[in-house]
């Protein structure tokens, strides 16, 4: 019901946080079943809702282009793909148009009159 009533990217920074944390949890645990299931199936499906295509393709490929070489160079990559979503969460915490803050402002009777 909360999902219904909230706008796209609000939806989108939650899940944004939530893969980044589930992502940061395993990588903890050293989970590596549960680090590969959330950056190919998870990371890709938020990417490409998200419209981050550069990034659903990089998830792609940590799994389609080559066998990693060792487990580090796949902890390696993960790091690299969580540094990215971080990247892409920037986008989110953008502050508020001008415009709705005095909107806001008003609403509240904030506002100070200047005559």
């Amino acid at each position: 019901m909360l999902h219904r009533t909230m706008g796209a990217p609000m939806t989108l920074k939650l899940c944004l946080d939530d893969l980044l944390a589930d992502l940061r949890h395993a990588r903890r645990s050293a989970d590596l079943g549960r680090l590969a299931l959330i950056a190919y199936c998870d990371v890709r499906r938020w990417a490409r809702q998200a419209g981050e295509f550069r990034l659903a393709e990089h998830s792609a490929a940590m799994f389609t282009a080559e066998p990693h070489a060792s487990r580090e160079a796949f902890l390696e990559e993960v790091d690299r793909l969580m540094l990215e979503l971080e990247q892409a969460q920037t986008k989110f915490l953008e502050p508020l148009p001008m415009v709705s803050a005095q909107r806001a402002d008003r609403a509240t009777g904030l506002h100070a009159k200047h005559d």
